[in-house]
């Protein structure tokens, strides 16, 4: 598939810019401007007011001011390194104009005495004398016209300034052409957006601070045309992978009843809601591709569980995969009690499996007599053959990317594919990072969960928080107490558990326990295995236990250094206790004074448990990179669009995509054929190969 002729002038090299040689190009590489299409999204991220002031009496210094002057006397410096200064006089005001290493012949070329002259640039008060040092702009009254009177400022990289951007974007502009509309039409009309060209001439020409808001028309147009790009990426990937014939998994229900009445309480109506919504997906006979999302103890496991009952029913097998041997370890101790109400064979397979008994696991796996398995990646390995594989269940704490999911997918001929994850993220980010998928929500609690109380504590109350530490071990209650992560440091980390569990054992004996990241895996799982047996009473961790650890006894949790963790990462430490019959208490240790986006953290986790009103906190406090760790987040680079003010958009781009391949899947209409050239304009060429593939 070939790029439309209308674009080639924009995918040309940058050197045919006016202006721009081999060495601002490559100066243009550092801002990702590698073609001149590229220079039309590196948006202006603040503007200059240039709009023309009689006299710079009018202004309250230190600001940006353009006045006309009349040119009065030049006052060369006496001595070496001493500013050059020149006298100017406006409507109402005499002024200095003051330079640093200029020529003298230059300076007066430029600014002749006795003549007429506009200048532009910051002016500040010395002494109680008007200065502008180095304006920004000098010109002839006659050239007053090229002074934009609201001036664009661009990010920069090296040796690269203003004008030089400047002036590329202006000549870039000159070669847009004009383009068939592909925004629906109802929707550009209900927004009010301008068309394509119009909206970058706009956005480079802002008249107002209001134009640089991410809620201008302009940009807000822009900012949907990429996500919608993106979002019909996804949507193409999805319709590749559902054309992939699937087995119509039907299940008879039988197996599922009988887990349901061995349970103490009922579903709740989230968990009830997701898992007919897979049941609906399994019966089909396209291939699945679900994200399970819940919160902290939101009840996963049993939709999970209830769905790989829907695959054993219909006669095939199911699979489950956690990140780490420990996870997979619990996952599979969480299923056995409901296996074994089902009556169905239940196995775990990790890189610890040897000789005979893995030979044993595998043989049964391929006749089908293990009906379910649980592991690491391990099961993915060339050996490990299924009878019947159904359903494969992706404990998602490591977060694939949507290549990873696809290749997961070309592994088992027609599985259908869940993806679990137990970091609430808000809606926008989870449609950019799965908007390929699916999405259940599981947002009830299980009843039985008891809400948590979360005090925040100076640490100069640390000592009364070890005694209250005391009295509940000797009623019996078990503790977790998190060490902080110093700088990231794995040696500084260890050393701080170190100490602290040194501290807690002279005044507490030996019911204290000590697990973190330096320790061997065997160590660590048995520290593990003793604090679940109850045998210690305080484990002392890094945020090794941050995810997934189920000790119901353990009914109070401390953080030291709180205000030193983001966000998610104490809701999920905080979401470790309460998993039992005891009230839970959560106390959060910080160091007085806190920063003021300190004290906003921990005061949203003071007031709710709710782990999808703190992602959205989250992601307006430190923007969407960060929230999920922009190295493994698969999250797209996004030049325009800003997921954490424009995130609506992002769910209006998911439907208007998946409608207009609906529609039109080939993208042949003539809607289609403009999506296809706003594909090619916005680098999504993998979209394009899997147009090509279809």
């Amino acid at each position: 598939m070939t790029r439309p002729p209308a674009l080639f002038p924009l995918f040309a090299e940058l050197e045919t810019l006016e202006g721009v040689g081999p060495k601002i190009a490559r100066a243009f590489a550092g801002l990702g401007v590698e073609r001149p299409k590229d220079l039309l999204f590196l948006l202006p991220h603040s503007a200059i007011d240039r709009a023309r002031k009689a006299s710079v009496r009018d202004v309250i210094p230190p600001c940006t001011v353009t006045v006309e002057v009349e040119v009065g006397l030049h006052i060369p410096p006496r001595t070496k390194g001493r500013p050059y200064r020149i006298m100017v006089r406006d409507a109402a005001l005499e002024f200095q104009l003051v330079f640093f290493h200029a020529r003298a012949d230059y300076l007066t070329k430029l600014l002749p005495t006795g003549q007429r002259r506009l200048v532009s640039g910051r002016v500040e008060l010395f002494d109680g004398i008007a200065q502008m040092v180095h304006p920004d702009h000098v010109l002839r009254p006659e050239e007053a016209g090229e002074l934009p009177a609201f001036e664009p400022v661009y990010p920069l990289a090296n040796g690269i300034t203003q004008k030089q951007v400047a002036k590329s974007v202006a000549s870039t502009l000159t070669r847009v052409p004009v383009l068939p509309e592909w925004i629906d039409g109802p929707l550009l009309a209900r927004e009010g957006w301008p068309a394509w060209h119009e909206a970058l001439a706009r956005v480079h020409a802002p008249a107002s601070q209001a134009d640089l808001a991410p809620t201008d028309p302009a940009r807000q147009r822009l900012s949907y045309d990429e996500l919608f790009a993106h979002q019909l990426t996804l949507a193409l990937a999805r319709a590749t992978l559902r054309r992939s014939k699937g087995h119509a998994t039907i299940g008879t229900g039988t197996l599922q009843a009988k887990v349901l009445q061995s349970l103490p309480f009922a579903p709740t109506g989230a968990q009830t809601r997701a898992v007919a919504e897979i049941a609906g997906d399994m019966a089909a006979p396209l291939r699945m591709n679900r994200l399970l999302q819940g919160d902290v103890g939101a009840g996963k496991t049993l939709v999970a569980f209830q769905s790989l009952l829907i695959a054993v029913e219909s006669g095939g097998q199911g699979v489950m995969m956690a990140p780490t041997e420990i996870l997979a370890r619990q996952h599979f101790e969480g299923l056995e009690p409901l296996a074994s109400a089902a009556g169905v064979r239940l196995e775990l397979l990790t890189g610890r499996d040897k000789g005979a008994e893995r030979a044993r696991k595998l043989s049964d796996l391929a006749q089908g007599v293990i009906r379910i398995l649980v592991g690491t990646h391990a099961v993915f390995q060339k050996d490990v053959h299924f009878h019947d594989l159904r359903l494969a269940i992706i404990d998602e704490q490591h977060r694939f990317g949507v290549s990873q999911r696809m290749e997961l997918g070309a592994k088992g001929a027609a599985t259908d594919t869940l993806v679990m994850t137990a970091t609430p993220i808000p809606r926008s980010l989870a449609l950019a990072s799965y908007g390929d998928m699916d999405v259940s929500v599981l947002d009830e609690k299980p009843p039985g969960r008891k809400p948590i109380t979360t005090a925040l504590i100076p640490t100069a109350r640390g000592d009364e928080v070890v005694a209250k530490l005391r009295h509940a071990v000797a009623e019996g209650r078990q503790a977790y107490w998190v060490c902080p992560l110093v700088e990231d440091s794995e040696v500084l980390d260890y050393a701080s558990a170190e100490a602290r569990f040194k501290a807690l054992r002279a005044v507490l004996g030996d019911v204290v326990g000590l697990v973190h990241g330096q320790m061997p895996p065997a160590d660590k799982d048995a520290a593990m295995a003793r604090f679940v047996a109850g045998q210690t009473k305080v484990l002392v961790a890094t945020t090794v236990i941050e995810v997934g650890v189920n000790v119901p006894n353990a009914s109070i949790m401390v953080i030291e250094r709180a205000e030193t963790f983001g966000l998610a990462q104490l809701h999920q430490l905080r979401g470790r206790v309460g998993r039992g019959a005891a009230s839970s208490t959560c106390l959060m240790l910080y160091q007085a004074p806190l920063s003021e986006s300190g004290a906003r953290r921990l005061k949203v986790l003071r007031d709710t448990e709710d782990g999808f009103r703190i992602a959205e906190e989250d992601l307006a406090m430190r923007g969407a990179g960060d929230l999920i760790g922009t190295a493994q987040s698969g999250l797209p680079r996004f030049r325009v669009a800003d997921l954490e003010r424009q995130g609506a958009l992002m769910a209006v781009a998911q439907s208007d995509a998946r409608r207009l391949l609906g529609d039109d899947p080939a993208l042949t209409s003539p809607r289609g054929q403009a999506a296809r050239t706003l594909l090619w304009l916005l680098d999504q060429d993998r979209a394009i190969r899997l147009l090509s593939v279809g």
